[in-house]
């Protein structure tokens, strides 16, 4: 990723690029009167934008294929929202590149685990179920309705209905799965 500060004159800075990877490429553009616009770059060549204003809004702005200058539309977002954006994406993210690990890692697994509503744990938290300590898995994020809890907390509350996803071996992912369906035994 390269990370860009674009100058008054709307030029790319090069003295203040950094990378962080070679695939995507962020801008930073600074909005006299306003605020920030971060342009984020997509490998297929769009553009889309966060707009954070100096009093605390922030607009997603999504621009124009044949002219990156002409943004098609703008959705601004509470503070609620551009959380839940964040979460959504930070979250997918995150089980995309656990994924991606245990590809490579040899006889390390990533799984998604739904919690049965008849687990002894459903209602409980997360710390109850001695998961790690029982089985040798790590329980890395959790999915609750469209909404991703990535590192829960021991004292996460933990639902029926729960995704939890953990990382392990096949073994304990398995001993895991059984856990949360029947409890200690």
């Amino acid at each position: 990723m390269i990370f860009c500060e674009i100058g008054p004159d709307g030029r790319r800075d090069r003295a203040r690029c950094y990378r962080f990877g070679v695939t995507v490429r962020i801008e930073k553009v600074d909005l006299p009167g306003i605020g920030t616009r971060h342009d984020v770059l997509t490998e297929s060549g769009r553009r889309i934008g966060v707009v954070a204003h100096r009093d605390g809004q922030r607009n997603l702005a999504l621009f124009d294929v044949d002219d990156p200058d002409a943004c098609r539309d703008s959705v601004k977002l509470s503070d609620e929202e551009a959380s839940a954006v964040a979460e959504v994406l930070g979250g997918s993210v995150l089980v995309s590149q656990l994924t991606k690990i245990g590809e490579q890692a040899t006889g390390l697994f990533t799984e998604q685990l739904l919690l049965p509503a008849g687990s002894p744990f459903a209602g409980g938290t997360l710390g109850d179920t001695k998961a790690r300590t029982r089985t040798g898995t790590s329980i890395v994020a959790m999915a609750r309705d469209s909404r991703i809890i990535p590192s829960p907390t021991p004292d996460a509350p933990i639902l029926a209905g729960d995704t939890l996803i953990a990382v392990g071996t096949r073994q304990g992912l398995d001993a895991l799965a059984d856990l949360l369906s029947h409890g200690a035994g």
